[in-house]
């Protein structure tokens, strides 16, 4: 009775926030397509469900089971429960350990941890006994729900009263952990767990491995390798896809390579994701020809590249400013079968905005809305960026209004990019109408964003709203950089107002903003043009002596 009162009373479940998914559903992620009879399935389960259950001579549970379990892996959790609920209003049909663990494992996928942790107290009033299953799902729950400690005080809960625990259980608790960069206390899990019944198997070292490389500890994970082979447990394609991820990652190409050789002399196949990740590893350091190569050699052992093998080989072109040659391989996915997801538009998208081949962006946003894919937060900066920079001013509002009609929000970095397209286009009034309102929306602007301002505001000679912006900022408790000082100092100087630009430099001291040279470059070509050449040389001697002189 300890355990369901543990369940029932004294287990409190907090909000919960979905952690991401295994690292070996993807180190790239995969595209999962129902099949294309997917609805007809369910329907077709429901109905045998229902008649089945309003059977005078009803059918063993195991056959609701079964039933039951298709439809968990089509992936319908909230009919599998509504459809138990029936079966429990029914009557006259008993729900067995198995089908219990059922209704639990779509709880916990549905995110309703309080429900699956009442079933666990109904398991127990039937007198039924939780098997490993049943605990290992409420702790997978609980790790997929955002609470892995809670999952490993369950664990010593259940493990102090004796129930039998697996190879399973333990890797749901090692992955939990490396999902939330726990990867330290994953491996003494391991250890842990070595001097009891359950075995480490490729599973947990894998899970642990791949960790190690994300977080580029590629040595540790290597030697976890050695260790993992030394004790006869034999790495599989995970394995070695999450070490030539980290080598990658950490630019070591040459021994990913050769780990990709010795995968293939021990027969363990390359899959999809292998290949994408040296594609990818390749790409980023701009060997995008290699990439293509790998790409071949891929294709040449009859495997399919996807919708992310491709946009990794956009990005690298994009990276490159191949942006034409990236496109192609755009147009190619299609042809062979994969199909562009947001994020190959967002590459697409991103890298016609870095060239300045706006109207080619645009064109793909809208066949994004042909397509009904829902543009992203990527997406709308990037176009906003692109556009800001090309000064088509108008267009990056009707943007921002559609961001705003969807519900998505605007980066300070997006509102500096706006802020600069105004004031490059003169349009200073409404620039500085722009920062109020951020501020009013509760919006902190940073010094970029004044320094845009006051820069734009000093190059169309309007130096006292300049003035008055940056005593605005200084008021609001700011502090100035270095480049907020000096481009304020170019605007007096451009004025002519020598003095007032001498008394800010010898203030940037006191606001812990040391100038620069460009700073006494700029009073020193000032004071030169205006024949101010005896001030010119105290200014330059200052300089001299602070060895910014190069």
């Amino acid at each position: 009775m300890t355990l369901f009162r543990y369940a029932s009373s004294s287990f409190s479940i907090p909000k919960f926030h979905s952690l991401p998914l295994n690292p070996f559903i993807r180190l790239f992620s995969h595209s999962s397509l129902l099949p294309q009879n997917h609805f007809n399935l369910v329907h077709d389960a429901v109905a045998s469900f229902q008649s089945s259950m309003h059977n005078n001579n009803p059918p063993p549970i195991i056959e609701f089971n079964q039933i039951l379990s298709s439809l968990v892996k089509l992936k319908h959790f909230p009919t599998a429960v509504s459809l138990f609920k029936q079966l429990d209003l029914q009557g006259g049909i008993m729900p067995d350990i198995f089908t219990l663990n059922i209704l639990i494992n779509c709880y916990c996928h549905l995110g309703h941890m309080p429900l699956a942790f009442s079933v666990l107290s109904k398991i127990l009033k039937l007198g039924y006994q939780p098997d490993t299953v049943t605990l290992t799902t409420l702790m997978k729950g609980l790790c997929l729900n955002g609470d892995v400690k809670k999952a490993l005080h369950f664990h010593d809960t259940v493990a102090a009263l004796g129930y039998r625990l697996d190879s399973q259980t333990y890797g749901t608790l090692i992955n939990g952990l490396c999902k939330i960069a726990e990867t330290k206390a994953a491996l003494q899990l391991l250890r842990k767990i070595e001097v009891r019944v359950v075995k480490p198997n490729v599973v947990m070292y894998s899970t642990i491995i791949d960790s190690l490389c994300k977080d580029k500890l590629i040595t540790e994970a290597y030697d976890l390798y050695s260790e993992m082979v030394s004790r006869g447990i034999f790495p599989d394609v995970v394995t070695y896809t999450s070490l030539i991820y980290g080598l990658g990652i950490g630019g070591r190409l040459k021994e990913a390579f050769e780990l990709l050789s010795e995968m293939v002399l021990k027969n363990i196949i390359p899959d999809v994701v292998t290949f994408s990740t040296l594609v990818d590893a390749l790409c980023k350091e701009g060997k995008v020809k290699e990439s293509t190569n790998v790409l071949a050699v891929m294709i040449k052992n009859g495997l399919k590249p996807d919708v992310v093998t491709y946009s990794t080989l956009m990005d690298g072109y994009c990276l490159v400013n191949e942006v034409s040659k990236a496109k192609c391989v755009f147009n190619d996915m299609t042809r062979r079968g994969a199909t562009p997801n947001v994020q190959s538009y967002n590459i697409m998208i991103n890298g016609f905005c870095k060239v300045k081949m706006v109207d080619e962006a645009m064109n793909l946003f809208k066949e994004m809305h042909r397509k009904n894919m829902t543009p992203d937060i990527v997406t709308y900066h990037s176009l906003i960026h692109g556009l800001c920079k090309s000064r088509r001013i108008s267009h990056p509002w009707e943007l921002v209004d559609e961001m705003h009609d969807r519900g998505q929000s605007i980066d300070l970095i997006t509102y500096n990019s706006l802020l600069d397209a105004l004031c490059k286009n003169q349009q200073l009034d409404k620039a500085h109408e722009l920062l109020m309102k951020l501020e009013d929306q509760g919006i902190r602007p940073d010094v970029y964003t004044y320094t845009i301002l006051i820069d734009g505001l000093c190059k169309v000679g309007r130096l006292n709203t300049a003035k008055e912006v940056f005593h605005h900022f200084l008021i609001k408790g700011y502090h100035p950089d270095v480049v907020m000082c000096t481009t304020m100092i170019n605007g007096l100087c451009i004025e002519g107002l020598f003095d007032d630009a001498l008394a800010l430099l010898s203030k940037m001291e006191e606001n812990s903003c040391a100038p620069n040279a460009i700073t006494f470059e700029i009073i020193i070509r000032a004071l030169l043009k205006k024949n101010k050449n005896d001030d010119a040389k105290k200014v330059l001697h200052e300089m001299i002596t602070r060895g910014l002189l190069q």
